[in-house]
């Protein structure tokens, strides 16, 4: 069970750090609200850590190492760390959905390139799609078709949060927008991200990744309706405020360099209005076909694990040692920047 003092630490970490989650979590029943906080402030708490480090490699190994502590059962003494293993020990959360996340991270200090939709969605199911399943692991859900939903959902809402941030993005270097998409507009990645401006080009390659979240927030829809109804206000809020952040930059012209697309305070309520009373609406209509489409091939490793209850196994033994490699890869990048360094500041 969360201890009180670490889940007021939680809140106020998401209070200041997630505004749209912090909205949505109010919907949620206390016995949901309160794990949910301790998953996002924790993703949250990783997030930071990673985006926030200049050495991102050692950033990451870090947060391997906490969760190899926090599924030894012994957390560190750090209050979000403390509420996350109550959290993965209350609810048997398997232990290859947090890995998931760390993965995405590691593909972020390694300033790995996406070339196709697939890769970008490979990179959301990892860094969104994962705590999607997670939620609904901590609801107690555990069929497979809702966690393809609810992995929809964490796909769309990732594609959403990359348009948005085109160009805070393109600043620090980073390109999440696929690089083959890119091209076949005339746009070179490179030279956009030396120079990024705004352009028709550019607009045509975010509207077709909006399309691709607009789709799957579509399929995510049919998923909610199956969910706990105490728990479907909250996440539907999720699901139409996040959405409406994609229709803010098509607003803005697809704009996505000179504006970052956000939603008001009221706009927020109104949509918390309307996911209470889609609530209403899905408890009278019939199932959806769409509930049992299958999941998208990149996140079909989420679904398998959290159907099945996946052992708490150690790094890599659950996907035949790909994680070992790559934190073998971080360790190897980790110790060049050191020695880069350290390099720097003897003197000649």
């Amino acid at each position: 069970m969360i201890a009180a003092a670490d889940l007021d630490h939680c809140k106020e970490a998401i209070r200041h750090g997630s505004l749209s989650f912090h909205a949505a979590s109010k919907l949620l029943p206390s016995r949901m609200r309160d794990p949910a906080l301790a998953l996002y402030a924790f993703c949250r708490l990783a997030d930071d850590a990673v985006d926030l480090h200049h050495e991102k490699p050692a950033a990451v190994l870090g947060l391997r190492d906490r969760l190899d502590l926090v599924y030894a059962g012994t957390p560190r003494n750090a209050p979000a760390d403390r509420a996350f293993a109550a959290m993965v020990e209350d609810h048997e959360m398997p232990r290859a959905l947090p890995e998931a996340l760390i993965e995405g991270f590691a593909w972020d200090a390694m300033e790995r390139q996406y070339d196709t939709l697939s890769d970008v969605r490979a990179y959301s199911a990892r860094v969104a799609a994962a705590v999607g399943a997670m939620m609904t692991v901590l609801m107690g859900v555990r069929d497979g078709d809702a966690l393809a939903r609810a992995c929809d959902l964490g796909v769309a809402m990732q594609l959403t949060n990359i348009c948005r941030d085109v160009g805070e993005d393109a600043i620090e270097g980073r390109l999440y927008l696929p690089r083959d998409l890119m091209r076949a507009e005339g746009i070179e990645p490179e030279a956009f991200l030396a120079d990024p401006r705004p352009s028709a080009d550019l607009a045509r390659v975010t509207k077709r990744l909006l399309a691709e979240a607009q789709r799957l927030y579509f399929r995510a829809e049919a998923g909610i309706g199956v969910l706990p109804l105490t728990a479907r206000p909250g996440i539907y809020a999720a699901r139409f405020i996040y959405a409406a952040i994609g229709s803010k930059v098509a607003q803005a012209g697809y704009d996505n360099i000179n504006h970052r697309a956000h939603t008001s305070k009221l706009h927020k309520l109104a949509l918390v209005g309307q996911s209470t009373l889609q609530t209403g609406v899905s408890m009278v209509m019939p199932r959806s076909a769409v509930l049992h489409a299958s999941p998208l091939d990149e996140c079909a490793f989420l679904v398998d694990a959290a159907a099945r209850n996946a052992d708490r196994s150690p790094w890599g033994e659950g996907r035949s040692g790909t994680l070992l490699g790559l934190f073998a890869q971080l360790e190897e990048r980790d110790r060049e920047m050191r020695g880069m360094d350290g390099f720097k500041g003897r003197p000649i």
